[in-house]
């Protein structure tokens, strides 16, 4: 895997009580396509020079962590990741506001 450390980052706080779910579904639809994985509280997909790292370690905070090498990476990974989201949690309204990180 490419080494994503360095480059573009943002990151989003989605309150829901479903945390873990949606972090376990997105990490098990994504790992049919890119390589994915997950712990208990934890998850990481990789889309090729994107990274896309899950927590939640709080129960009702689904914190989304997202690295690209540019700006458009990084706002077509916030893209999928937000997509998705929202697809799986259509019977809430979750409100998913990225910040960008220096």
């Amino acid at each position: 895997m490419t080494d994503v450390s360095t480059g573009l980052h943002s990151v989003a706080r989605v309150a829901t009580p479903k945390a873990r779910n949606y972090m376990i579904q997105l990490c098990k639809h994504f790992a049919h396509k890119v390589e994915a994985t997950y712990t208990d509280t934890t998850g990481r997909i990789a889309f090729g020079n994107h990274l896309c790292e899950l927590d939640a370690s709080q129960p009702d905070i689904l914190r989304i962590m997202l690295t690209a090498e540019d700006e458009a990476g990084l706002n077509a990974v916030e893209d999928i990741a937000a997509r998705h989201l929202v697809r799986f949690a259509f019977k809430e309204e979750l409100a998913i506001h990225w910040v960008r990180q220096d």
